[in-house]
């Protein structure tokens, strides 16, 4: 069986990554043969849309093969650059897709999952969608043009969303621009099924969404994370009430390179052109990290050892120098 699974039948193309007890965690051949079908599709006749889904019952996917990425990053190796590269491409091929692209983001959707789902021009969650850009805790910054779309996010919830690492539910992501329609889980199957025969499929099944809990905490976010330095946003978190000081706790766990490379990106992301152009700032970005010690140890504390205890190099955001955040930035 395969790890992602091609169908077309009644004019949709169905992707469905299957490696549901990895959690659809994409590696480079998943990516390639994805890339391959949408190329194919795309001049096709016999594909109206396409849809893509994940297998089992935990969720679309987790992200990016992370303990390969540990290992090659260990090895001093430079496979995951070529992942990377081709997976970014395949992110901008969806954004530009000419076909409608549907993407189900029910359940668990997390780094590279958000990078094959929130760039479509259909996006649906559901009560079980669970959405988050957790890089900052395993030493990368968000990727897969994620801080194009959190740096587009209203205010600052794309900033909260990023430093933290924290998941997000279906209506937030709705409200954040991440996803566009609301639909009850147990009639995905009726979506499916309805894409053969009917163009306004997704509205016979979509309802309004819930009230966006993030857009409620919109005034201290929007205040605490202005600043351009994350020790800034720190010290008006801290000051801030009960779930602004939480929200600080979380970020002090993170990895303090980055932490300060991300907030540049989100803030650099935001005035550039094109998700393209983003995406090649992901590209350096990424490519910095993989030779940086917090990749290695952040993946070990949180998915090899599972000890939640990293220890991070530079350990504190004060000895984080501009000259090292300015090195992830280079071409």
């Amino acid at each position: 069986m395969s790890d992602v699974e091609f169908v077309v039948r009644g004019g949709v193309g169905r992707i469905t990554l299957n490696r549901p007890r990895a959690l659809n965690a994409l590696d480079h051949a998943m990516v390639l043969a994805v890339t391959e079908h949408l190329e194919l599709w795309r001049a096709d006749p016999a594909v109206r849309v396409v849809v893509v889904l994940g297998a089992g019952e935990r969720g679309l996917c987790a992200g990016g093969d992370i303990r390969f990425i540990h290992e090659d990053a260990r090895a001093g190796g430079e496979a995951s650059l070529a992942f990377w590269a081709d997976e970014y491409r395949m992110n901008a091929l969806i954004a530009r897709y000419p076909k409608p692209y549907v993407a189900l983001m029910d359940g668990v959707v997390m780094g590279g999952g958000v990078g094959i789902s929130a760039h479509g021009s259909h996006r649906v969650v559901t009560e079980r969608s669970r959405i988050a850009m957790p890089e900052v805790g395993i030493g990368l910054a968000p990727d897969v043009g994620g801080t194009y779309l959190l740096s587009r996010s209203p205010g600052e919830l794309g900033t909260h969303i990023a430093l933290t690492g924290t998941s997000i539910s279906g209506p937030d992501a709705i409200h954040c621009g991440l996803a566009d329609h609301y639909a009850p889980s147990d009639r995905l199957p009726d979506l499916l099924e309805a894409l053969e025969s009917r163009d306004d499929a997704i509205a016979g099944v979509a309802i309004t969404a819930p009230p966006s809990a993030l857009a409620a905490e919109r005034e201290w976010i929007d205040h605490c994370y202005a600043p351009d330095s994350v020790e800034e946003v720190l010290d008006r978190l801290r000051g801030s009430g009960e779930a602004a000081i939480a929200a600080a706790k979380e970020i002090e766990q993170k990895s303090p390179s980055a932490l300060k490379v991300t907030l540049r990106a989100l803030r650099t992301a935001a005035v550039l052109p094109d998700l393209e152009a983003v995406l090649a700032q992901d590209f350096r970005t990424s490519r910095r990290a993989l030779r940086s010690p917090d990749l290695v140890e952040g993946i070990r504390a949180r998915i090899i050892d599972k000890d939640r205890s990293p220890r991070w190099s530079p350990a504190t955001l004060a000895e984080v120098d501009e000259s090292l955040v300015d090195s992830y930035f280079a071409p």
